[in-house]
């Protein structure tokens, strides 16, 4: 198949599924499709175990979507398609460059759809296309549409087959999703890379060239490779002597300093929020020093002992903020954002790791983004397959904390659990009609296209 048969039959898909419906099952009827067409056209360059993996995971982000139609499964369902595609077509660039490829195509799309040469095949009519189209189709319609007209005439019952109807259609919606249907299969199957994007490649490479191995690399015009390693060393010792210092006053104040239970929320979201900057400022001090010669230098070896020491003592105020985290849990209960600290908080740690691998291994600065771009995504695609506001519900439920109505009813796909404890705690439930009651019967009631699936295996209980 052409580029431009991907893209008719994508932008007839898109508005079959979209016409006269929201968004919902659609979404995921139409990654499935795009996933099929992959995968089915391009076979022979799913050569390796990623290409597997995402398949696999585009499949599954996809019936991640249809069942809870999300923000996390959608951009879960997004990412592992342009991914595979990506992969699939451009397999020897590094999947960093998706990103600014998806916004720069984005912009670029809208003018080069009017460049038709670049997707629409040349063509040369010769006599033979001709005869065939003259006798196969305008002839044989000629023929038809007078016999048609006889026939009318000779029939009431006949002639309404033909005029006793008319066509009930959107004509601006439709125009609008074969416009936008158009302008995303477009930008999917025809995208722009830039030759820059070539050219650059190698130095998102996760190891150095020879070339760098031998070459010193100074930060600054005014300072020589020597200088600057001492003030390395200086800058980390002193760094690593102040988290030092501020390890201990943070854990003197989470541990054994009274605390004012009233007080718990700020002080926490305050020293979470230390800890985030200071480990971006940890990685970003790892990046500054060890971006080139340093890696390769003799000399630097308490440059690098300084360096792991200082990502252990990272490593160590991770660990306080988790516990402090979970001493807010276990005041307040679970909330999406406790959740998502957890979440960062890992996802620090294996940057942190990564850090290390790159300063023992001797990797360039882009092996820490290639790396961390997967656990991202991972991050992302556990998101998407996860029932957190029902894990919420449960375990508030259980420890009796962060149970108040007006919280658990704003937790999304927990009506069973809801409902539930609600029924179990008449004292606690309310007398209006409950809005979750409402959203499932919604749902319900939508059309097939336009379901989340999760809705249809959960009951209204009074």
């Amino acid at each position: 198949m052409k580029k431009l048969h991907f893209i008719l039959a994508s932008s007839l898909i898109f508005t079959l599924l979209f016409y006269n419906e929201d968004f919902g099952l659609n979404w995921s009827i139409f990654g499935l499709l795009q996933t099929a067409l992959i995968c089915y056209f391009f076979q022979e360059k799913l050569s390796n175990r990623l290409h597997l993996v995402l398949v696999i995971t585009s499949v599954l982000s996809c019936f991640a979507f249809a069942w809870y139609g999300d923000i996390a499964s959608f951009f879960a369902m997004a990412f592992s398609i342009v991914f595979l595609q990506f992969k699939t077509q451009e397999s020897n660039l590094k999947m960093l460059q998706v990103f600014p490829l998806v916004v720069v195509n984005g912009i670029a799309s809208l003018g080069r759809i009017l460049m038709f040469g670049q997707y629409i095949p040349k063509r040369k009519v010769n006599s033979g296309v001709a005869k065939q189209l003259i006798a196969y189709f305008i002839i044989p319609a000629v023929f038809l549409g007078l016999f048609l007209i006889v026939y009318s005439f000779g029939s009431n019952h006949f002639s309404s087959l033909f005029t006793d109807y008319y066509l009930d259609i959107d004509a601006w919606q439709a125009l609008v999703l074969i416009a936008l249907g158009f302008y995303i299969s477009f930008t999917f199957w025809n995208y722009w890379i830039p030759e820059v994007c070539y050219e650059k490649n190698e130095l998102l490479d996760n190891d150095f060239k020879e070339a760098a191995k031998t070459e010193n690399q100074n930060s600054f015009s005014f300072l020589d490779i020597d200088f600057e390693r001492r003030s390395g060393e200086i800058t980390l010792f002193l760094l690593n002597a102040l988290l030092l210092v501020f390890i201990a006053t943070y854990n003197y104040e989470q541990f054994f300093e009274v605390a004012d239970i009233s007080k718990l929320s700020s002080a926490t979201h305050e020293r979470v929020n230390a800890v985030i900057f200071s480990i971006v400022m940890a990685v970003g001090v790892i990046l500054f020093y060890f971006k080139g010669g340093f890696n390769f230098d003799e000399k630097a070896n308490n440059l690098k002992k300084l360096a792991k020491i200082w990502i252990l003592l990272n490593g160590v105020l991770i660990l306080s903020t988790v516990i402090k985290n979970s001493e807010y849990v276990a005041f307040y209960g679970l909330t999406y954002k406790r959740l998502g600290v957890y979440a960062f908080l890992i996802l620090a740690i294996i940057g942190l790791v990564i850090s290390f691998v790159k300063i023992t291994k001797q990797k360039t600065n882009a092996f820490l983004f290639n790396q961390m771009l997967w656990y991202v995504y991972g991050t992302i695609l556990l998101c998407s397959f996860v029932n957190w506001g029902n894990l919420i519900t449960n375990y508030n439920i259980t420890v009796g904390k962060g149970v108040e109505h007006g919280f658990l009813k704003n937790l999304n796909f927990n009506h069973a659990a809801y409902f539930s404890y609600r029924k179990s705690h008449p004292e606690k439930s309310v007398n209006d009609y409950d809005f979750k009651e409402e959203q499932i019967t919604n749902n319900q009631e939508d059309s097939f296209l336009s379901k989340a699936l999760y809705f249809e295996f959960v009951k209204v209980q009074k």
